[in-house]
């Protein structure tokens, strides 16, 4: 496809040029960085780039070519350093129980079952938490996977 038609166009300044070829000479980067970075040195269309089309930069990396078009879009919409780097997971949800709160949960288990109960359920632990005010709202499936993590078994 000729330039005219990509809608990202790679067009590294000579700083920009030399900062990857530095760091590409480096060799102790992770792996993703250094692919990135050679996708834009051969995507480059100035004087000194190699100016290579998606299919060819896809196939001499193996990758894909939907690879190669995030990263110059990356690189055009955000710059050098957001192409290089991973961003940010935006849909991140912090834990609903820390290290004290997980102690309580671990102390709960541990604990007698509520009257007519032979044993600890994961909802009936989520309510408790909820009812003892150590969390304001918790689902059963938090429960699980905190003491999954724990490798704690309620059998």
């Amino acid at each position: 496809m000729p330039n005219g038609n990509k809608k990202f166009i790679v067009r590294l300044t000579k700083n920009e040029r030399q900062e990857l070829l530095n760091l590409t000479k480096k060799g102790c980067l992770p792996a993703r960085k250094m692919l990135h970075m050679q996708i834009l040195l051969r995507a480059d269309i100035s004087r000194q780039g190699n100016n290579w089309n998606d299919e060819r930069i896809a196939q001499t990396l193996d990758i894909s070519t939907k690879t190669v078009c995030r990263v110059r879009q990356a690189f055009v919409e955000d710059g050098l350093d957001v192409a290089l780097n991973r961003r940010e997971h935006k849909n991140f949800k912090p834990r609903k129980l820390g290290g004290n709160e997980e102690a309580h949960l671990v102390a709960l288990c541990c604990s007698k079952a509520p009257e007519g109960a032979c044993r600890w359920t994961l909802r009936m632990l989520a309510n408790k938490l909820v009812e003892l005010d150590i969390v304001e709202n918790i689902s059963h499936e938090a429960v699980r996977q905190t003491l999954k993590k724990m490798n704690l078994n309620l059998g």
